[in-house]
């Protein structure tokens, strides 16, 4: 089932891919001519915060987490990027550290793009540098929107809110359907939520007794969208 109309999906998203749509296949390909792919496992780590940038990544297939992490060692992600997004452009655009940390979620297949061959796109495609621009300011929304609605939910909607977004993550070919599932860890989804660890494994036992997912292992299914977006009182 379509988010269309019953949850605002677009607030959650960023939407680095539609620039890369903008881009000709003379541009796509000369922005790619000297990057590398690399195959990342689950948690290996893509950049860290505070090291300086020698290029972007796009996102080919899996999925990758950003997140920041205190002074313990705590983590919290604050976004997980799918295929066809750019993770840590922000740093070269603005020629600084990276603000944040970057780290496979799943195993996946990342590019990297050097400096030189992005920032050559951006000053020779005014659409793509002005599509960006756009992802830019759509990207300063979508946190802010994270962080109100964060602070205002308890555990139960948090982690719903969670799972309704990766349901949109995870989908093939741009079409949910009864099958998509979630492989995420309880660990991973309480970084995301913001929430205890064995909070997730209580709520997870509660939704599924309702009838709002499945789950087995790492393997969750959303059964009844409607349901969640209920449990997460998301207005």
């Amino acid at each position: 089932m379509s988010l269309n109309r019953i949850f605002p999906i677009e607030k959650w998203n960023f939407i680095t891919a539609s620039a890369l749509g903008l881009l000709t296949t003379d541009d796509y390909n000369r922005l790619l001519i000297n990057s590398t792919s690399h195959i990342y496992k689950k948690g290996e780590i893509i950049f860290r915060e505070n090291t300086l940038p020698a290029g972007v990544f796009l996102v080919l297939s899996g999925k990758v987490k950003k997140y920041k992490a205190d002074h313990t060692g705590r983590r919290q992600t604050i976004y997980v990027a799918g295929n066809r997004e750019l993770v840590g452009y922000h740093a070269v655009l603005s020629r600084e550290r990276y603000s944040d940390s970057a780290a496979a979620l799943e195993g996946s297949r990342i590019c990297f793009i050097p400096t030189d061959d992005f920032m050559f796109t951006v000053k020779n495609c005014p659409y793509f540098a002005q599509q960006l621009l756009g992802a830019l300011s759509h990207e300063v929304m979508v946190l802010a929107n994270s962080v109100l609605v964060f602070a205002q939910r308890n555990a139960a909607e948090r982690l719903a809110i969670a799972l309704i977004v990766l349901r949109e993550k995870y989908k093939e070919d741009g079409t949910i359907n009864a099958n998509t599932v979630l492989t995420v860890s309880r660990a991973d989804l309480a970084d995301i939520a913001g929430i205890a660890e064995e909070n997730v494994t209580r709520l997870l036992k509660e939704f599924k007794e309702e009838g709002l997912l499945t789950r087995e292992s790492r393997n969750i299914v959303v059964t009844d969208i409607k349901g969640l977006i209920k449990r997460s009182n998301y207005k």
